[in-house]
C-alpha cells in the first residue's frame, strides 16, 4: 500500500515538475517576444526620427550650393560692337541692341539671327550717343544723340502660340510720344551720358552736355480731349556743374537723386526732390591711386555697386547723418580678383549681380548674404551684358564681335550662414542688425532671413513659461506626492492631469482675447498677483503653524491644502484692489502709460508676459505628472528609515526624497521645457507673432513654430523662404534633440549617483 501511494506522489511529482516546466517554458519565450518587440519598436522609433532629420536636410541643402554655369554654343551676331544698350527678354530668347548707327536690331540668342532691324527715326548725320532706360518693367526707353536730343520708345514682346504649343517671341518697338526728338540740349551739343526715371505720365531726365555741365529737365505728358494723342511739356529744366568732369550718371527709381561720378572715384550726389537741384555731397568711392572703372545701381536702385582698377566692387548707400542728410555709407565689398573690373550686370529680381574684369574673370555674387557664389573665366572680353528676368540666362557681347550665351544655374543666392545667424546691414536700415522680413509689397523687396530674431523668441517664450511653470508645477508635485493625504491626491492629481488635456489652441484663443485685454487694463494688480501671492502663501503657512492645536486637530492630516482654496480666492481680489490702490497712488491711475511715456519701456498688449502664463499653463501638467510620479516612487523604507533616525519631515523631503526622485524631477522639466520651445498656438494667439529680439517682457515675439505655420501656406514650393521655413524646422529639431540628450546624460548620472540609496 505504501508503495502504491510513493508511486502515485512520484508520477504526481513529475507531472507538476513537467507542468511547472512547460509554464516557465512559455513564460521565457513570451519575455524574449516582448522584449524584442520593444527593442524593434525602439528602433522604428529611432528610424523615424532620423528619416525626419534627413528629409529636412535633404529640403535645406540646396539653399548652401553654389552658382553654376553652362556654356552654350558662340555665334557671331549681327550687332556692332559699339552697341550703346543691350536688353533681353523675360525667357532670355532675344536681346535688343541699339548701336551707335541709330539702327535697332533684336537677335535670336540660340543662332543669332536677326528677328528686327529697324532704324530710329533720326535726321541725317546724327548719330546714338547715349541710351538710358526710364522704366524697366516698361520697356521706356530714352535714346541720347549727337545734335542734343533725346528719342523716346518703348520695345516690348508679343507671345503668341503656334499648332504645336510653342511659344513664339514677336519685338514691338513703339514710339508713345511720336517720332520726333525731344530738344534736351538748347545749344545742339550730344547727350555724352545720359540718365533717366519715370513713367510714361512723367520722368527726370539727366544728360551730361559737356565734361562738366549736366541738363536735368522734368518732362510731364499731357493727352489731347480731341483725339486721345499724347505730348510731352518740359515742366523745368536746370543745368548743374560738377567740379571734375563725370563718367558715369546715374538717377535713382523716384527721379529724386542724381550721382555723377568720374574716374578718379569722385562722386557727387544731388538732391533733385526740391525746386532747383541741390548738392548733397562729394566723396571718393575709391581709395587713394585706385580708379573707378564701373558704376551701376543694384536693383532697386537704393545701392551703387563701384567696381575699380583693383578688381573690388563695394556697395554703397544712403544714411542719414548727425544733421538729418543723407549721406553715401559704404556697406560692403566684394573682391573678384586683381583686375580692373569692365562690367557689372545687375539682376532684376534679386540683389543679386554679375562682374567681369580685363582679365575676362566672371564672378557672380549676392549682396545680402555677402557670397561670392562664382568665378569663371571667360573665353574673350565682353564689352555688353544682359540678363534675363529671372537671371537664368546670360548673354555677353564680346569684343571681337562674338556672341556669349549661357544657362545659370543660382537658385538661393541670398542664403548664407551670416546672413542667417550674423547681423546683416540692410538697405535704408541705419545699422546692421538681426531682422526677419519674408515678404513686402515692393518688387524691389530685400528678403531679410535671420533666424536669431525667431531662435530668440523661441528662448524667450520658453523661459518665462519656465519661470511660471516650474516652481508651481514642482511644488505641487511634492506636497501632493509626500505630504497630501492619499484621499485628497487620489481627487488633485487626476484634475491636474486632465490640463494637460485641454487643446493648446483653446489656451491660446483665451490668453490673446480674455487676458490679454485684462492684464493690459489691470497691469498693477497682475504685478501684485504674480509677485505678492507666494508671501500670501507662506504667511498662511506660518500662522497655521503657530495655530492653537484645538484649531489644527479639527483638519485631518494632508487635508490642510484645501484651507487654501477660499485664501487663494480672498487674496487674489484683495491684491488686484491693492494693484489699483497702488495705480492711483504712485502711477497717477494708469502704470500702463507710466511704464511707456516714464520708463521708456514699450508695451504691446500680447507680449511674453501673457505668453509665459498661458504656455505655463500647458507646461504645468506635465511637470507636475512626472515629478510626483517620481516623488512617489521613492521606496518608503527610505522615508521610513529616515524618520526613525529622527528627522523631520521635511528634512527626509530635502535630504533624501529628492535626491532620490531627481532623476525623475529632471525629466519633468526638460519634457516641460520641450513642450515649451515646440508650442506653436499658445505663441501664435496670445502675442503680436513680432520678430524683434527685445528681453522686454512687456514686447511680443515669435517663435520657430509660430514662424513656420503662419508663413508656410505662402512660401512659394521650392523657393528660398520655403527651404527657410524647413530650416527653422531643423533648427528646431535640433534644439529639441540636444536637449533631451542632455538631459538623458544628466538624468542617468543622477541615477548612478542617487541609485543606491
Amino acid at each position: 500500500m505504501n508503495k502504491t501511494v510513493d508511486v502515485r506522489q512520484s508520477v504526481r511529482a513529475l507531472l507538476d515538475a513537467q507542468t511547472a516546466s512547460g509554464r516557465h517554458t512559455l513564460r521565457t519565450a513570451k519575455d524574449k517576444l516582448a522584449r524584442y518587440a520593444i527593442a524593434f519598436g525602439g528602433w522604428l522609433v529611432i528610424a523615424a526620427v532620423l528619416l525626419i532629420f534627413f528629409y529636412l536636410l535633404s529640403v535645406v541643402y540646396p539653399v548652401f550650393k553654389s552658382a553654376s554655369i553652362e556654356a552654350h554654343d558662340s555665334h557671331n551676331g549681327s550687332v556692332p560692337v559699339s552697341s550703346v544698350l543691350m536688353r533681353m527678354d523675360e525667357y532670355g530668347e532675344l536681346s535688343t541692341h541699339i548701336g551707335s548707327d541709330g539702327v535697332i536690331r533684336v537677335l535670336r540668342n540660340a543662332s543669332g539671327a536677326v528677328e528686327l532691324e529697324q532704324p530710329l527715326p533720326l535726321p541725317a548725320g546724327v548719330s546714338v550717343t547715349s541710351a538710358a532706360e526710364i522704366n524697366a518693367s516698361a520697356g521706356l526707353l530714352a535714346v541720347g544723340l549727337s545734335n542734343g536730343q533725346a528719342l523716346l520708345l518703348t520695345y516690348s514682346f508679343s507671345t503668341s502660340y503656334d499648332a504645336n504649343n510653342k511659344r513664339q517671341l514677336k519685338p514691338v518697338i513703339a514710339f508713345p510720344f511720336g517720332e520726333t526728338a525731344l530738344a534736351v540740349a538748347p545749344d545742339a551739343r550730344a547727350l555724352e551720358h545720359l540718365a533717366a526715371a519715370g513713367d510714361e505720365e512723367s520722368f527726370v531726365l539727366a544728360a551730361q552736355v559737356g565734361s562738366q555741365d549736366i541738363l536735368i529737365s522734368k518732362y510731364e505728358s499731357k493727352t489731347s480731349m480731341m483725339d486721345d494723342s499724347v505730348t510731352l511739356e518740359q515742366q523745368t529744366q536746370e543745368v548743374i556743374s560738377t567740379e571734375k568732369p563725370s563718367q558715369f550718371l546715374l538717377i535713382d527709381g523716384e527721379g529724386q537723386w542724381l550721382y555723377a561720378a568720374g574716374a578718379d572715384g569722385a562722386i557727387e550726389a544731388w538732391d533733385l526732390r526740391g525746386e532747383a537741384a541741390r548738392r548733397v555731397e562729394r566723396i571718393y568711392l575709391t581709395t587713394a591711386g585706385v580708379k573707378l572703372t564701373e558704376l551701376k545701381f543694384l536693383m532697386g536702385s537704393i545701392s551703387l555697386l563701384a567696381g575699380d582698377s583693383s578688381g573690388q566692387i563695394s556697395q554703397w548707400f544712403r544714411q542719414r547723418d548727425e544733421h538729418n542728410e543723407f549721406r553715401l555709407q559704404l556697406v560692403r565689398s566684394f573682391k573678384l580678383a586683381d583686375a580692373p573690373i569692365s562690367l557689372i550686370g545687375v539682376e532684376h529680381r534679386r540683389k543679386g549681380f554679375y562682374a567681369v574684369d580685363s582679365n575676362n574673370e566672371l564672378g557672380i555674387f549676392y549682396t545680402t548674404s555677402q557670397r561670392k557664389l562664382l568665378e569663371q573665366k571667360l573665353a574673350a572680353a565682353p564689352v555688353k551684358m544682359a540678363l534675363n528676368a529671372n537671371a537664368t540666362e546670360l548673354v555677353l557681347l564680346n569684343s571681337d564681335g562674338s556672341f556669349g550665351r549661357y544657362h545659370i544655374e543660382n537658385e538661393h543666392p541670398d542664403i548664407s550662414w551670416s546672413a542667417l545667424w550674423d547681423e546683416v546691414w540692410y538697405e535704408s536700415y541705419d545699422k546692421p542688425g538681426y531682422t526677419w522680413q519674408s515678404s513686402s509689397g515692393s518688387d524691389e523687396f530685400e528678403p531679410k532671413f535671420s533666424l536669431m530674431p525667431l531662435a530668440f523668441g523661441t528662448m524667450k517664450a520658453a523661459f518665462y513659461a519656465m519661470l511660471f511653470a516650474l516652481p508651481i508645477g514642482i511644488s505641487a508635485a511634492i506636497y501632493t506626492a509626500y505630504f497630501m493625504s492619499p484621499a485628497m491626491r487620489q481627487m488633485v492629481k487626476p484634475v491636474v492631469e486632465i490640463m494637460a488635456a485641454l487643446p493648446s489652441v483653446i489656451l491660446g484663443f483665451i490668453a490673446g482675447l480674455w487676458l490679454a485685454p485684462i492684464a493690459e487694463a489691470n497691469l498693477a494688480g497682475i504685478f501684485c498677483l504674480l509677485l505678492l501671492m507666494p508671501a500670501v502663501f507662506i504667511s498662511f503657512g506660518w500662522l497655521w503653524h503657530h495655530a492653537p492645536m484645538s484649531l489644527r486637530s479639527r483638519v485631518a492630516e494632508g487635508w490642510q491644502a484645501a484651507l487654501l482654496v477660499p485664501i487663494i480666492v480672498l487674496a487674489g481680489w484683495g491684491l488686484f484692489g491693492l494693484g489699483d490702490g497702488l495705480e492711483a497712488v504712485f502711477f497717477h491711475g494708469d502704470f500702463r502709460s507710466h511704464l511707456t511715456n516714464v520708463w521708456g519701456i514699450d508695451f504691446e498688449q500680447r507680449n511674453a508676459l501673457i505668453v509665459g502664463i498661458a504656455m505655463g499653463f500647458a507646461v504645468i501638467p506635465s511637470v507636475f505628472s512626472i515629478a510626483e510620479d517620481a516623488i512617489f516612487g521613492v521606496p518608503k523604507s527610505l522615508t521610513n528609515g529616515s524618520l526613525a533616525l529622527g528627522a523631520s519631515p521635511w528634512q527626509t523631503m530635502v535630504r533624501v526624497v529628492l535626491p532620490t526622485a531627481s532623476p525623475g524631477i529632471f525629466s519633468a522639466v526638460m519634457i516641460g521645457l520641450g513642450r515649451a520651445v515646440g508650442e506653436t498656438m499658445i505663441v501664435l494667439m496670445a502675442t503680436g507673432n513680432t520678430p524683434v529680439m527685445e528681453a522686454n517682457i512687456f514686447e511680443g515675439l515669435r517663435t520657430l513654430s509660430a514662424n513656420i505655420a503662419v508663413e508656410m501656406p505662402e512660401a512659394e514650393v521650392g523657393g528660398s523662404h520655403y527651404r527657410i521655413l524647413f530650416l527653422s524646422a531643423l533648427v528646431l529639431f535640433t534644439f529639441t534633440l540636444v536637449f533631451n540628450t542632455v538631459a538623458e546624460v544628466v538624468r542617468q548620472r543622477l541615477r548612478r549617483k542617487y541609485g543606491s540609496l
